[in-house]
This record gives structure tokens, C-alpha cells and sequence, in this order.
């Protein structure tokens, strides 16, 4: 049986990406690095979801540090959304890649590609490049036809369900988001 390390950014979205792997005959085993949550309360509360949703689907769960300052160091000299994203989606694959090396897992990929909020294809390319990198295989699936059963499972579970990406750039823009619906209701 073929291993896989999967990347897992949250529990709602690991559901469905796990259940598709191993119904291919993959052995999925789960990697929780997310330097880019903030704040650490958040970040426990998306690792809790996680390591949850490991023990409901008899899934090991690698955890990986808390890499808060590194990452903000990293980004603060990144002047686009854009640029931002890439970093973050990069750094984040960077690391699965280099467990997944030193693992001796050949293949990984992300439970990024499944969230209908996400670039999919720049997540894609990028996975692909930083495999080359590292000498293992990136599963290039498209896993967002699962996002609403994943979700529906995770609520019937009792799972954490976050309302932002996870960066501090995200968090204001929901809060933002929020603020102008309040707004616009009166």
C-alpha cells in the first residue's frame, strides 16, 4: 500500500480528502503545520478539530511546531495579497515535502485543495515545484467536491469550525466582512 502525508490545514477540511485517499488504496497519514494561524488560541482550536478528526478516522496525526514568528518575520516584507498567499500556501508545502522526505513517504498534498476559497491550480503548480525539491510526488487532487459533506460530517462531529483562513490578514478581513453585513442589515 502506497503512503501518503497528507497536509491538513483544519479538521472540517481533512474529512473528505482522507475518506478520497484511502478509498484509492492510499495510506494517509496527517500533518498539522500552520505557522500562519493566529492567534494561538485559534491555532489550538484548529489542532484540537484535528487530532479529533484523526482519532474518528483512525488517522495518525504528525505534529508540527508552532512557528508563529518566523512566519511573520517572513511575510512582513511582502507587499501584495498575493504574495502573501504564495508564501503562505509555499511555506506550508515546503515543510510537508521535507516530512514527507525524511519520512520516507513519496507521496503528499493538501487539504488547501479543498476549499472552494483557495487557488486550487496555483496551489497545484506550486506543489508540484516544491516536490521536484524534495524528490517526492505531489497529489495534485481537486478535492472541493467533498468541501459540503466534509463540513455537513464535521458539524454532526462537533468539530471546530473557524471563520477565517487563519492569518492575521485573514482574521481582519472577516472581521470586516462581518462589520459591513452588520451595516448594511440597519
Amino acid at each position: 500500500m502506497m503512503k501518503v502525508l497528507l497536509h491538513i490545514c483544519c479538521g472540517p477540511c481533512a474529512i473528505s480528502p482522507v475518506n478520497e485517499l484511502k478509498s484509492e488504496g492510499f495510506e494517509v497519514e496527517g500533518f498539522f503545520y500552520n505557522p500562519n494561524i493566529h492567534p494561538y488560541s485559534e491555532y489550538q482550536k484548529r489542532m484540537d478539530a484535528v487530532l479529533s478528526v484523526g482519532k474518528q478516522l483512525e488517522l495518525e496525526i504528525i505534529h508540527h511546531r508552532y512557528d508563529l514568528e518566523d512566519f511573520l518575520k517572513n511575510l512582513s516584507s511582502l507587499k501584495s495579497r498575493d504574495e502573501q498567499h504564495f508564501f503562505c500556501w509555499k511555506k506550508r508545502l515546503e515543510e510537508t515535502a521535507r516530512m514527507a522526505a525524511h519520512e520516507g513517504i513519496k507521496n503528499f498534498t493538501t487539504t488547501l485543495l479543498s476549499s472552494p476559497y483557495q487557488d486550487v491550480e496555483a496551489i497545484k503548480r506550486l506543489g508540484d515545484e516544491v516536490a521536484l525539491t524534495f524528490g517526492v510526488t505531489f497529489l495534485a487532487r481537486d478535492f472541493r467536491k467533498g468541501f459540503q459533506k466534509s463540513h455537513q460530517i464535521s458539524k454532526e462531529w462537533g468539530l471546530y469550525h473557524q471563520n477565517y483562513c487563519g492569518c492575521l490578514y485573514s482574521e481582519k478581513e472577516s472581521i470586516e466582512q462581518r462589520e459591513k453585513r452588520k451595516l448594511a442589515q440597519r
